[in-house]
């Protein structure tokens, strides 16, 4: 601005000589090439800024998404857990029918205790593996117990339903887990089916209490 206001200065004035003029001139150059620079550091700071901004806006989304999905799946088998599988049921019925199958692997503890937990661990997620092929898509898999899963497949008849249990249940039982190749692994199954406007807890007691009738009548079965 000190620059500025001698230039216009020099310019009120009406003898003085072209060296005047001229010095006048080059200061003003001086500080108006000074403040172009500033104004370009300037730009590429905000440029920076923004970007670095838009990373930190970018990295908490992420971690907002992985906080959102940890808080809603089973860290050892990537299925819902219990909470959510409650949540997303009562969603689906809140708006349409639902079928609920509920799976519990017989006499898991036998293989925690046989073979160690890790094989134990193994087995639960290579079964969720299994449940996942088999559903192609459909539906959600949850993790309710220890070995106990959930899977909730809205507007899904109740025949059907039980159709894909069948189908599940015989792939467990007729296939050697690879983590277990020398066990034989099977599980039970429960079904029910509930209307729309159903509350989640009537479905679920439903599907557990069929569970029990697979449990009570030998096991390795599927009972709606």
């Amino acid at each position: 601005m000190a620059a500025l206001s001698r230039a216009r200065a020099v310019l009120t004035e009406t003898d003085l000589d072209t060296g005047k003029y001229r010095h006048a001139l080059q200061d003003l150059v001086q500080h108006y090439q000074r403040l172009m620079r500033e104004t370009h550091r300037l730009i590429r700071h905000g440029d920076r800024t923004e970007a670095e901004l838009n990373a930190v806006n970018a990295k908490l989304q992420q971690l907002s998404a992985e906080l959102d999905y940890k808080a809603r799946h089973d860290n050892l088998t990537g299925s819902l857990n219990r909470g959510a599988v409650f949540e997303q049921a009562q969603r689906y019925l809140d708006e349409s029918s639902l079928s609920l199958i509920m799976l519990d692997i017989d006499f898991f503890k036998r293989i925690n205790d046989t073979f160690g937990h890790p094989t134990g661990d193994a087995v639960l997620q290579e079964l969720v593996e299994r449940l996942s092929f088999a559903l192609k898509g459909r539906g959600n898999i949850g993790r309710v117990g220890g070995e106990e899963f959930t899977i909730l497949l809205p507007d899904t008849a109740l025949e059907e339903s039980v159709s894909i249990a069948e189908t599940i249940r015989q792939d467990v039982a007729g296939r050697a887990f690879s983590s277990l190749p020398s066990h034989p692994v099977t599980a039970s199954f429960g079904v029910s089916w509930s209307a729309p406007g159903t509350r989640f807890e009537q479905a679920y007691s439903t599907a557990d209490a069929a569970l029990y009738r697979a449990k009570s009548q030998g096991r390795n079965r599927v009972v709606s």
